[in-house]
C-alpha cells in the first residue's frame, strides 16, 4: 500500500474517532448483496478528507466470529481493492475478508468478527486504489 493511502487511513482513522463517526446510521440493516450496493450508491458524499464512503452492518456487533457486510462506494469511478481493520496485522477486528463486489458505483464485501476481539471499537477501512475510506465498528461481546 502506498504512502499516500497510509497517510490517508491515519488521517481519516483519527478524524472518525475525534467525531464519533461510525459510518451507517443507527438501526441500518442490509438483507443481501444487491440491496447493500444499493444502498451503498445512495449514501452521501464523504467527509471532508475521505474518498470513499464505507459502512459495516450490523454496527455494533456482538458475537465473536460474526458474519458483518461492508458496503460503500468509491468517489473517483475506481473500485474496491481491499479491505483492511485494526491498526495492525496482529489485531485485526476483521478476519475471512471476501469481497464479493468491487464496483465504484457501490461495494460490497463479507468478513467475519475476529476470533480474539473483546469489547471497544475498532476502524475498518477501504482502499479505492489509492484513494481510502473509514468507519468505526463497535464490538460488544
Amino acid at each position: 500500500m502506498s504512502k499516500r493511502v497510509m497517510t490517508a487511513i491515519a488521517g481519516l482513522s483519527l478524524t472518525a474517532g475525534l467525531l464519533g463517526w461510525a459510518g451507517a446510521p443507527a438501526g441500518a440493516q442490509v438483507g443481501t448483496a444487491g440491496e447493500a450496493a444499493t444502498a451503498a450508491m445512495a449514501v452521501p458524499k464523504p467527509p471532508k478528507g475521505a474518498r470513499a464512503v464505507v459502512q459495516v452492518s450490523p454496527n455494533p456487533t456482538t458475537k465473536r466470529g460474526q458474519e458483518v457486510t461492508i458496503t460503500g462506494h468509491c468517489v473517483d469511478g475506481k473500485g474496491l481493492k481491499a479491505v483492511l481493520s485494526g491498526m495492525d496485522r496482529e489485531h485485526p477486528v476483521l478476519e475471512n475478508i471476501h469481497i464479493i463486489e468491487d464496483s465504484p458505483k457501490g461495494f460490497v464485501a463479507k468478513a467475519t468478527i475476529a476470533s480474539k476481539i473483546g469489547n471497544g471499537v475498532g476502524p475498518v477501512f477501504v482502499d479505492c486504489d489509492g484513494e481510502a475510506g473509514v468507519t468505526l465498528l463497535v464490538t460488544h461481546v
